[in-house]
């Protein structure tokens, strides 16, 4: 099994946090000595604050101070005893209010996160399953993981996607007991709400469907008794319906309250949850001070407050609706979310307000894609009328000098959205008359001195290189393999070129780099859905090719600039052709315009590493173990050298029918067993084209002395011009060449080869690095940048391989 180098998804997410870090606007320390929820302190300036989740200031509240500093002066900063055995003497009173609010007992945990995983592995019995929105808040999915060592389906929907969940629903009906959806009630990032009555129709419709709602940012702000949003939605708790809330955010104290009508269930999650059992209880403070906020909620002072708060956030919706602002999406909720696009304008745009006097979230990649890169604002009982109104004042105008400085535009960050373009202006020139951009769709339209003299010394890119690609790919039948091929160019005034590249427009799997057992998982869907998990993909380059998919002169005074009108093409043709994934691949660690590319809405990730083997490999060929390390020498004399003496090995031009058959067969054995890098099967065609190509040749291995003298093992080869040799396919019998280190032969058969055609680079692809580099290659580390309209299928992709780590 072919190895390789996976990206980190934990990597991908600190070089997004790093970088928004570096800019001032996370991972921030408060000064001052107290706090009145109003006014903060950053960096010795005072800011209006806008970014809290205590949505009516109760934290603030002097009767929750005052009840909090009594249990402490009254019990002690804490009460060290697991609450299975003994509650502190204010528990019971908490509880009691509690279900005075809901009509229903609570069960208290200490947070929301320890609820979830208190409560999940306990409600979810083996033979049921769950689907979660792939928005649903991070400890609501990272408490499922533990479902799946239990064998129980987890599965995921898009955003709110009510048909995509009624498909899951019909496909687990008759092999499931329970079908739980678990979704927020009101989500932490757009405000936007889960739709209750719509999922209420889908549950009489559907009676095993049952629904676990994490409610805690609608929680005090909205209900009788500020219950919260979706108690409000529901009318009554039915059976098949449990709620996670919370006593900290709005209710301005801490902890969790979890509510189901079963009392039996209740009981037992009770009894053992988890961190119910083996978890310290909440301090003494901090169950007196819910206490108080329980009065307050009990109170008609609630009504008062939400009313109070009501009446701020409609003035803020309404300052938001006579602006330009692309507020994203418009409900009650106390959250609103303004798009941005790229991190390079939501950094702008959040410093441009940070000193202006007020401080807002950054929302950014995981929690949003990275093209959807925003600002989080939350109005609280804290902002005052005036606040609020100054705040949209200095947004309306910050957001158009944010867009202009960082060459973004309204129409831009809409189409990001996916929000309706109110009034299209006239498209900005995005680049001077120093600068023009030429785009073709064939390479027949190029000249074919000049694209070899950029682009052609690499892989399979020369001129006739790209016209094979384009004669096997574009002209392609099945839709999996077909490839759309945009080429650009972008030359100076004296018409030198200062950047050329090329595009494919295509589908990929979602888990073309995923690790083996994910792409496992999904191929046994793909057996009766062939395109499950796909995506339209606009990337630099094409499947077929790898390596340096750009020329770039670093040295041009308007190299930068060339740069920027390359993404702003990419970026019209994104949006114009539908592609849901847009990728820049190849370039070596620590290129030079890494920083200016992220901003503009790509995250980084890791890319397999290239293995190539350079000419002065290849000049001592004579006594090739010579010039390996000691260790490779060994492996080399006893591992390859030996095994040659059972080869018949043959190089054809052409392959006659019968012999084409074979070699097809033996790649597709190859293709079967190989899921390192899972793309999709070629088709004869490819190797068809390959046989009447003057630039392809196949290294052929048969076994000598067999009576069976079909070939066991193809190696097909691509001859560069411009002395680079590259093996792109392999195809082997691995029943016939079992014993017989058929792949090592074939590999070293290649070299022998290059040296033979005295070619000076072999381009040896992207896997088996380490049987490779134990012949001599070099291995070249690569990155890449990507930008998606969702993180849906990236998310499904971690959920899988947490997944089958686990399950290891």
């Amino acid at each position: 099994m072919a190895k390789i180098k996976h990206n980190n998804f934990i990597d991908t997410v600190d070089t997004v946090f790093s970088s928004a870090k570096d800019n001032g606007l996370l991972h921030l320390y408060t000064e001052g000595e107290y706090l009145n929820g109003r006014t903060i302190k950053i960096n010795g300036s005072e800011m209006l604050h806008f970014g809290t989740t205590g949505y009516l200031g109760l934290e603030q509240d002097k009767r929750l101070k005052d009840a909090a500093i009594n249990a402490i002066t009254n019990y002690g900063t804490q009460f060290p005893l697991s609450k299975t055995y003994l509650s502190h003497p204010l528990y019971a009173e908490l509880e009691n209010k509690i279900e005075q609010m809901y009509g229903i007992p609570p069960i208290i945990t200490k947070n929301s996160t320890l609820g979830h995983i208190a409560i999940i592995p306990t409600l979810i019995r083996d033979e049921d399953a769950v689907i979660m929105d792939h928005q649903a808040h991070w400890s609501v999915q990272n408490a499922c993981q533990v479902l799946k060592l239990r064998g129980i389906p987890v599965e995921m929907i898009r955003h709110n996607n009510l048909e995509m969940l009624e498909e899951k629903i019909r496909r687990l009906m008759g092999k499931s007991g329970k079908i739980w959806y678990m979704a927020d009630g009101v989500y932490s990032m757009y405000g936007d709400y889960a739709p209750v009555q719509e999922l209420l129709n889908l549950a009489r419709k559907y009676p095993q469907l049952h629904l676990y709602f994490d409610d805690v940012h609608g929680m005090s702000w909205k209900g009788k008794n500020g219950t919260g949003f979706i108690f409000d939605a529901i009318g009554s708790l039915e059976e098949n319906i449990v709620v996670v809330s919370t006593l900290s955010k709005t209710f301005g104290a801490s902890g969790a309250t979890f509510f189901c009508s079963d009392s039996k269930l209740r009981e037992k999650i009770k009894t053992f949850g988890g961190p119910l059992t083996f978890s310290a209880q909440l301090e003494p403070a901090s169950v007196a001070a819910a206490i108080a906020s329980c009065n307050i909620h009990l109170s008609s002072e609630i009504e008062e407050l939400q009313t109070e708060l009501a009446k701020k956030t409609a003035h803020f919706g309404t300052l938001l609706s006579k602006s330009s602002l692309p507020l994203v999406s418009e409900n009650d909720s106390p959250v609103f979310f303004l798009g941005m696009g790229t991190p390079a304008t939501a950094y702008n745009f959040t410093k441009r307000l940070f000193k202006e006097g007020f401080y807002l979230n950054l929302g950014i990649y995981p929690a949003v894609p990275i093209k959807n890169t925003g600002i989080r604002i939350t109005i609280s009982a804290h902002n005052r009328i005036e606040d609020i109104s100054e705040l949209a004042r200095a947004m309306d105008y910050h957001f158009h000098k944010s867009v202009e400085e960082t060459c973004s535009s309204d129409e831009k960050i809409r189409l990001a959205f996916r929000m309706e373009i109110r009034t299209k202006l006239p498209a900005k020139k995005q680049h001077s008359d120093l600068m023009q951009i030429d785009e073709q769709t064939t390479i027949k339209n190029i000249d074919k001195q000049e694209w070899n003299r950029y682009l052609g010394a690499y892989n399979i890119l020369d001129w006739d290189g790209m016209l094979y690609q384009e004669h096997t790919f574009a002209n392609s039948q099945d839709p999996a393999t077909k490839m759309d091929f945009f080429y650009y160019i972008i030359r100076d005034q004296k018409m030198q070129i200062v950047l050329m590249t090329y595009c494919t427009f295509g589908l990929w799997k979602d888990d073309m780099l995923s690790t083996e057992s994910v792409s496992r998982h999904l191929e046994e869907t793909r057996k009766t859905d062939p395109m499950h998990m796909t995506s339209k993909v606009l990337s630099t380059g094409s499947l077929f090719t790898e390596g340096l998919h750009s020329y770039i002169d670093d040295d041009h005074p308007l190299a930068e600039q060339s740069m920027q009108i390359l993404l702003h093409k990419l970026e019209e043709n994104y949006n114009s052709l539908g592609a849901d994934m847009l990728v820049l691949r190849d370039f070596k660690p620590g290129f030079r315009w890494d920083e200016m590319i992220r901003n503009q809405g790509y995250f980084k990730i890791d890319m397999p590493e290239s293995c190539v083997i350079e000419h002065n490999h290849l000049r001592v060929f004579e006594n090739y173990g010579s010039i390996l390390s000691s260790r490779s020498r060994q492996h080399f004399n006893k591992e390859i050298l030996p095994f040659e003496k059972f080869y018949d090995v043959k190089i054809k031009d052409c392959l006659n029918e019968e012999e084409l058959n074979r070699a097809y067969l033996l790649y597709r054995e190859v293709k079967k067993r190989n899921l390192a890098i899972n793309t999709f099967t070629y088709s004869r065609e490819v190797f068809q084209n390959m046989n009447s190509s003057p630039n392809w040749e196949f290294i052929i291995l048969t076994l000598k002395d067999v009576p069976e003298k079909d070939f066991i093992g193809i190696m097909f080869c691509y001859k560069n011009p411009s002395s680079v040799y590259v093996p792109e396919l392999i195809g082997m019998d691995y029943a016939a060449g079992d014993g017989f280190n058929l792949y090592r032969q074939l590999l070293y058969q290649t070299i022998k080869r290059a040296r033979e055609l005295q070619i000076k680079r072999i381009d040896f692809g992207i896997s088996a690095t380490f049987e490779k580099k134990k012949l001599g290659a070099s291995i070249l580390p690569k990155v890449a940048y990507v930008q998606a309209r969702d993180n849906y299928a990236m998310e499904l992709m971690q959920t899988l391989q947490n997944e089958t780590n686990t399950a290891r």
